[in-house]
This record gives C-alpha cells, structure tokens and sequence, in this order.
C-alpha cells in the first residue's frame, strides 16, 4: 500500500509523461525515474510492468488525436504494429530475467549522435522526403519494428523518440507525421510488453489506473498542441527530450 502523496506525485509525473509523448515521445524519461524513486521497495520488473498501463493509454488517446487530423500510411504501419507486439513480448520477457543497465553507456553515445545531427541539420524531419522505394520502406519498417519493440520492452525510455527519429531518417517522414505514426506502433509495442507483465502478475492496478487517466489527459492535450503548431514545434520539443533523456542516461552511467 502506497501513501497519497506519493500516488499524487506519480500522476503528476504521469500526466507530464503523456504530453511530451505525444508530441514528440520519450514521455518514460519522466514516467520511468519517477516510479523508481518513488517506489524503491518494488522489483524494478514490477514498476516498469505497471507503468506500462499508463504508457498506454496516454499513446491510445494521443493516437485518436493524430488519426483525426494526421494521414496515416496503413500498408507500413499493420505490418510494423504485428511484428511489434512479440518484438516487445520478448524484450519485457528478458527483462524479467536480467538486468538492462548494460545498454546505458550505448545509449548515451548514439543520443549525443542524435542531438548534435538534429540541431546541426535545421531542415531535419521538416519535409517528407519521397525517394524512398516502396521496397526500400518496407524493409525499414520490419527492422525499426523488430528492433525498438525489443528496446521497448526491455529498456523503454526514449522509445517513442526513436520511433520519430526512425520514421523520418529511415522513412523519410516530416516530424508530425512521423510522430503521428509513430504513435500506432508504438501502442502496439505496449500491448506486447503489457501482455507479457499481465501473465507475469508484475501490474500494480492500483497504481497503473490512476496513472493511466492523467497520463491519457497529458496525451490529449499534448497531440492537440502539437498538430496546432505543426513541425517546427515539435522539432525543438524533440531536442529538448533527447537533451533530457541525454542527461538522464549520463546521471546513470557515471
């Protein structure tokens, strides 16, 4: 049994979580270090299992957002949602077993990367670039899905801002739409992981639930914020989380 206060403070932080990931992802750079602090005497299983819930139901109402306003590209999207969910079953299922803080030193490399490219190309996600074959997007989209629905389900923070930086490197994708999208799979990434923790008994319901209602209104808001004020928007919010998941990931390491 947790106390108010703290319950208080995780839907603060959940509602926080829900708005950065809608516009841009990454919202478990909030989500993830609040419930570990705050929850010190759970397995570390059992707090990512139970933020999972709230994961979801923030990206599901962003998601009914962007689908009211965003074209989606479904042909890509169907096969990267079904090749997502066990990509992500199988990440939290690891998870269960060992512990992910070996990936933190890489990650921290390849956001460096991140941040010093987006901020240096200013046309970055701006425009959709068309170039990309039909082939050429299809096998893309079977290795971002494979791939970051395993992070997803093993690490998980930072795992819709991959998403968007996949989307539009690898896609050719503005920032909106690959946003937008991004969102689809990245629902279906929780489905798996949230599967996987359900069988496992790891969701604390009274904690995800309340959760999971001020994650949804950080969702709405955020979505609605970010397709009102388009790409340039959401291109300088997408700096400031990979400079905050950066930081985040170098407090870990050293």
């Amino acid at each position: 049994m947790i106390v108010d206060y703290v319950l208080i403070l995780l839907c603060v932080a959940a509602f926080a979580a829900g708005f950065i990931d809608a516009v841009v992802g990454g919202g478990g750079l909030i989500q993830t270090p609040a419930g570990l602090i705050l929850l010190p005497n759970l397995p570390v299983s059992t707090v990512i299992g139970t933020l999972k819930f709230p994961s979801f139901s923030g990206t599901f109402f962003a998601a009914i957002q962007y689908l009211k306003e965003i074209k989606m590209n479904w042909k890509l999207l169907i096969v990267m949602m079904v090749l997502a969910i066990p990509s992500a079953f199988l990440g939290s299922e690891l998870l269960t077993h060992v512990s992910n803080s070996f990936m933190k030193p890489l990650l921290l490399v390849l956001l460096s990367i991140l941040a010093v490219y987006t901020y240096a190309k200013k046309n970055f996600g701006q425009h959709a670039d068309k170039s990309h074959s039909n082939a050429q997007q299809l096998l893309y989209a079977v290795i971002i899905s494979v791939v970051i629905g395993f992070y997803d389900g093993f690490i998980g923070p930072g795992t819709g801002s991959f998403f968007v930086v996949a989307f539009v490197t690898l896609l050719g994708f503005d920032f909106l739409q690959a946003s937008a999208n991004a969102k689809m799979v990245n629902l279906a990434t929780n489905v798996g992981a949230i599967t996987l923790f359900v069988i496992k008994g790891k969701i604390i319901w009274s904690i995800a639930i309340p959760m999971a209602v001020c994650n949804a209104l950080g969702g709405y808001i955020g979505a609605k914020t970010a397709i009102r004020k388009g790409n340039k928007f959401v291109r300088i919010f997408f700096l400031l989380v990979i400079i905050g998941t950066l930081i985040r990931f170098a407090y870990d390491v050293f």
